[in-house]
């Protein structure tokens, strides 16, 4: 089943959410869109009285103007100086009859004598209604500006023209705090104002919104056979931008080869191609902008999407099993059991969550721009419900490891499981990498989730070789690098965060002794009371390709520490006894480690830093990282 026909169908069961606004980040609110309505950012509002008389004007903060609005198929992709108005809310030029007496002009047609047509034939269609006469009333008067200088929202030069940008010393009025270029360019939207009934605003109104789609849709247009839904309706060449925001010009569908023959002549006519219907280019569009304001991720301009037709909220394949474990509390805490621990959390949380899902289909989505204006998707897969929470159950069980990470509030959190694809990403190449090589590595990333491939090894190296030299980081970054790599190498080894004292690997047994000799050298310089990297530490990535050579000049630097620290590391220097021993002669050699060292190094350290009670009065206290 097409992409498309999964959107179509995910608009027709959200149509109760047509026109609901929603907030998912502080200040930011978004909503499905009606079929024949986009988006705009208004400027002004201008409130009308039922019979059709200015009434008062407001300018709108930044950040709460977008407005949702009508629109028809050419009005939605106008660009440049094309006369394509909006059918009520529009820009000055458009809906202001009195533009050209205060100093406007036109490049081509008359912009207002295409716009108040328009609204003229709407308002006295079977469709209209009272209020929507009443604006019409008030605008063909042809008054609007004048009123706006009168309540002053808009002001006048010298010589009686509109003051296009404000350059006085006076303090700017509000008007030119909001619009970064001319007045020419402010969006007006409007409201009717009555002292006798209360009404939504036009623009939040079900009314003005039935309204106009009848009124669209009884227009007389030709029909052709949509290849979505396989029936004949009408038809449409021009589809919806401002996919991904409001300023997005990027097209998912799109064809101009009247001119520059993209396609060499092998289609006479867009159509030949592939046709869509008006309504299901219009439902499946507004569906998609819907589900990535609700519940998208984006890196850089890249979207990753997750969604299922009837329940739209599902978990996503590139975030980490912390993130997944907080998402299952909030949809469903009273059905999941949260008392048990790492996998097995995971686990009984999810099977929880699949128990309220109707049974659907996993959509996954990936998509991103190569130029402003076309949009392609570069990934889509459509999956049984059932195989993507088992893959995902599997990613995040199977041979996990130990991350820390900070929470909403600041506080450090310990989870066992999986990563997020993009911190992966961002430790293998560092904090400083561009989006375009971090969004493209999450995407080669996806498939060793949601089709149980092996990590890609060059991934695995530059996680290894970061993990190796933490000289050249923060010691906060090194710290999730190391366990990040340690995560990433572990779904390849298939060990435990627990240290394993039985072990007689090579690469392991030398890890173990390089975090050993950090530990006492640590609780040496915090007797000290300096704070400096260890040699162990410093030498990291010496010992990571010379291990036998590297740790004879990290053990002649321990032993003016172990001669003043004296007894209180005689279990520490049993322990690097202890492991010296369980390496064969014949592999202490110089030969490089493999990234199973870092294991070792971590199992170790994580052993000697676990707080626990001291059986052995010679056994030293455990310091803190």
């Amino acid at each position: 089943m097409s992409v498309w026909q999964q959107l179509y169908e995910t608009y027709n069961e959200h149509l109760d959410e047509v026109g609901e606004l929603s907030t998912r980040w502080e200040g930011q609110t978004f909503t499905l869109l009606p079929v024949s309505h986009t988006t705009q950012t208004a400027h002004i509002t201008v409130h009308i009285t039922p019979e059709g008389e200015f009434h008062s004007a407001e300018v709108i903060p930044k950040g709460q103007g977008n407005t949702l609005i009508p629109c028809t198929e050419d009005s939605a992709g106008r660009a440049g100086s094309v006369v394509s108005p909006y059918p009520l809310h529009d820009k000055l030029p458009y809906v202001a009859g009195d533009y050209e007496k205060y100093g406007g002009s036109y490049k081509n047609d008359n912009a207002y004598s295409a716009y108040i047509r328009n609204l003229k034939e709407w308002s006295e269609s079977p469709f209209g209604f009272d209020r929507l006469k009443s604006i019409y009333d008030y605008l063909v008067r042809g008054c609007l500006i004048e009123d706006l200088v009168m309540a002053e929202k808009l002001f006048l030069n010298d010589d009686g023209t509109l003051k296009w940008t404000w350059d006085g010393k006076d303090d700017k009025p509000d008007i030119y705090s909001v619009i970064s270029s001319g007045v020419e360019g402010a969006f007006i939207r409007f409201n009717v104002h009555s002292v006798n009934e209360l009404n939504k605003e036009t623009w939040n109104d079900a009314q003005f919104y039935q309204s106009f789609i009848s009124y669209y849709e009884s227009k007389e247009r030709e029909s052709s056979l949509c290849f979505v839904t396989g029936n004949r309706s009408i038809g449409t060449t021009k589809h919806a931008n401002k996919i991904r925001n409001a300023g997005d010009k990027a097209k998912l569908i799109s064809s101009n080869d009247s001119n520059g023959f993209t396609f060499r002549g092998r289609f006479d006519k867009a159509t030949e191609a592939a046709t869509i219907s008006y309504e299901v280019s219009q439902k499946a569009h507004n569906a998609l902008k819907w589900l990535i304001l609700k519940q998208g991720i984006k890196i850089d301009q890249r979207i990753f999407l997750i969604w299922g037709v009837q329940e739209t909220r599902l978990p996503n394949a590139i975030e980490s099993t912390f993130s997944l474990s907080s998402f299952f509390q909030d949809e469903v805490t009273s059905k999941t059991d949260t008392n048990s621990e790492g996998a097995r959390a995971f686990s009984d949380s999810l099977l929880g969550y699949k128990r309220v899902l109707p049974r659907q289909k996993v959509n996954i989505l990936m998509m991103d721009a190569a130029t402003t204006g076309r949009l392609a998707i570069l990934y889509y897969r459509s999956f049984d419900q059932e195989h993507y929470f088992e893959r995902l159950e599997r990613w995040h069980t199977h041979n996990p490891w130990e991350y820390t990470y900070k929470d909403h509030e600041g506080n450090i959190r310990t989870f066992t499981g999986a990563p997020a694809l993009k911190d992966i990403a961002t430790m293998a190449y560092g904090t400083h990498a561009n989006d375009q090589l971090i969004k493209a590595t999450v995407e080669r990333l996806l498939p060793s989730v949601v089709d149980e491939r092996r990590i890609p090894d060059d991934i695995r190296r530059c996680l290894m070789q970061r993990a190796s030299n933490p000289v050249g980081m923060e010691k906060w970054e090194w710290e999730k690098t190391l366990q990040i790599a340690c995560g990433v190498i572990n779904k390849k080894e298939g060990m435990n965060v627990a240290l394993d004292r039985e072990s007689t690997d090579r690469d392991y047994l030398f890890g173990r002794l390089l975090a050993l000799a950090d530990y006492l050298e640590r609780k040496a310089l915090k007797e000290q009371r300096e704070n400096r990297a260890t040699n162990a530490i410093r030498y990291m990535n010496a010992f990571s390709q010379k291990p036998a050579r590297t740790w004879l000049t990290i053990q002649s630097a321990l032993q003016p520490y172990q001669a003043k620290l004296g007894g209180k590391i005689t279990y520490i220097n049993s322990q690097i006894d202890e492991v010296g021993s369980q390496i064969d002669p014949k592999d202490f050699t110089n030969k490089p480690l493999s990234e199973r060292y870092l294991l070792g190094f971590y199992s170790q350290r994580h052993d000697l830093y676990q707080k626990k009670e001291v059986v052995n009065p010679s056994e030293e206290e455990s310091v803190e990282v």
